[in-house]
């Protein structure tokens, strides 16, 4: 299997697109760590990967606090004895109006979408210094490429934060063999977007070329790509897995 013989930590893995990306890497073999902030839901995810013959584990941790995320990134070490991915899933949706948003929502969509994706990056660098074939996958998004249609200024930012994240730390992170991409799903259908209305729903969809939203299949598909070996000469890269909805 493509995966065989690896290890992988996914944030915000117990359901969407972070779950879809679990339950695919461990079927093609790799050894998997479902990070999220519900336990409960993590563990029944990750039991249900053990039931059916997979490597997985579930960890808890709040991705907006650093010393979790330091503590995530060892338990996975100890346990699996090493690490060759790390996929940067975590995030949540803000949609408040520019003037409706407040101090204390920035700061947390800021912490969680964004300042984890650095900080779980920087406690894996030297674990993933000793890998073969060692990858970073970081979830962007639409909005971060564009700005969004019914997102929020917060999301949006941290969103195209990453970008710039992925290009800076594929640079520095080059000579030591570390891949570091960012995926950027177009809308999704995952329990992210419940907030939004039918309306919001049907608008968005009729500006997809495809004439579609994503599914959590087209984004694991596209993250097993990029953590793959036949990835290996690539980096630095924003793969847009949207339909069409935005080619730049």
């Amino acid at each position: 299997m493509i995966h065989t013989g690896k290890y992988a930590i996914i944030t915000g893995a117990a359901q969407g697109i972070g779950l879809g990306i679990a339950d695919r890497l461990a079927k093609e073999g790799a050894g998997v760590v479902l990070c999220d902030l519900n336990e409960k839901k993590a563990r029944q995810e990750a039991e249900k990967l053990q039931k059916g013959g997979f490597d997985a584990i579930a960890l808890a941790a709040d991705v907006g606090k650093v010393n979790d995320i330091r503590t995530m990134v060892e338990q996975a070490v100890e346990h699996f004895g090493g690490l060759d991915i790390l996929i940067n899933n975590a995030g949540i949706l803000d949609s408040s109006p520019i003037l409706e948003m407040t101090e204390e929502t920035w700061d947390r969509v800021l912490a969680i979408n964004l300042k984890s994706v650095f900080f779980a990056s920087q406690a894996a660098i030297p674990h993933l210094k000793k890998s073969k074939a060692p990858r970073i996958v970081n979830l962007s998004s639409l909005a971060g490429r564009m700005g969004g249609y019914e997102t929020g200024l917060s999301y949006s930012a941290s969103k195209g934060g990453i970008l710039s994240l992925t290009m800076g730390m594929a640079r520095q992170l080059a000579p030591f063999g570390i891949t570091v991409n960012a995926l950027c799903p177009g809308t999704t259908e995952t329990d992210i977007i419940s907030q939004w209305d039918a309306d919001q729903i049907t608008a968005l969809t009729a500006k997809i070329p495809l004439g579609r939203l994503g599914s959590i299949a087209d984004m694991a598909g596209a993250v097993a790509f990029l953590t793959g070996d036949e990835a290996g000469f690539i980096t630095g890269l924003f793969l847009d897995v949207n339909g069409g909805m935005y080619m730049g």
